[in-house]
């Protein structure tokens, strides 16, 4: 920032400019670094682990995904208007890549957002039950613009306590109708109460998530093997393959 307002001052001087001209433009620096700290500490705050991009996203090969669909969410208009968005479909077809580069989008709007794996989530909760923390902890998921809770059912953790579907509800209920939130799941709504140990209480969780939400069934290939073959295909078989 120092620099740049250094560069600027000395072009300015050379190319002897009016002050309020000068003055107009050290402010718009100054404004554009502002929001770009902003933004790098919404993304800190989000607890993101990667910084996926779309465009790095292959629709081509994962074709069980309508490319214009996701674009239309990269607009974030589902954001404003606080609804929720579902990724459901078997592991490695591409939900956590794309909810990972809306949420970066969403801090890149400077929203306030939060990443958060079910298990994670559920293990942290339980143990705010420990230490009388939990009005706290709830706060943590509930007041952020955007929370992406990545990976429900992938982990069977969350079925050592009987608590994991009242705790999750809490935390759908806290957000229900008041803040945009993205789930990714490979396991079918029937299936929750199972996994979370308590179906009535999960009925009641799933029909709030369900109600205006966009929801996105992946019905392909997984994209992991598709790379992991790549990168293991012999250098006769790339060359063969590029002929």
């Amino acid at each position: 920032m120092d620099q740049a307002l250094d560069e600027e001052l000395a072009a300015a001087h050379k190319q002897n400019r009016p002050t309020a001209q000068v003055l107009q433009r050290l402010l718009e620096i100054e404004a554009v670094s502002l929001i770009e700290r902003r933004i790098q500490r919404r993304i800190k705050e989000s607890k993101l682990p990667e910084r996926k991009l779309l465009a790095d996203f292959d629709f081509k090969f994962q074709t069980g995904i309508d490319q214009k669909q996701i674009m239309d969410l990269a607009t974030l208009g589902f954001v404003e208007c606080k609804q929720w968005l579902i990724l459901a479909g078997s592991s490695g077809t591409g939900k956590s890549h794309i909810a990972k580069a809306l949420l970066l989008l969403a801090c890149q709007k400077v929203h306030s957002c939060r990443y958060v794996t079910a298990s994670s989530m559920l293990r942290d909760l339980l143990s705010g039950l420990a230490d009388d923390s939990l009005d706290d902890k709830l706060k943590a998921y509930v007041r952020p613009q955007v929370l992406l809770i990545d990976e429900i059912g992938f982990d069977r953790l969350e079925q050592e306590s009987s608590r994991n579907a009242s705790l999750f509800f809490k935390v759908i209920e806290g957000r229900y109708c008041k803040q945009s939130t993205i789930l990714t799941t490979n396991i079918d709504f029937a299936a929750m109460g199972e996994y979370l140990g308590d179906a009535v209480v999960t009925a009641a969780m799933v029909d709030r998530m369900v109600h205006h939400a966009v929801i996105i069934n992946i019905d392909g290939p997984s994209y992991r093997m598709h790379e992991s073959k790549s990168l293991n295909r012999s250098p006769r078989e790339k060359t063969t393959k590029h002929k």
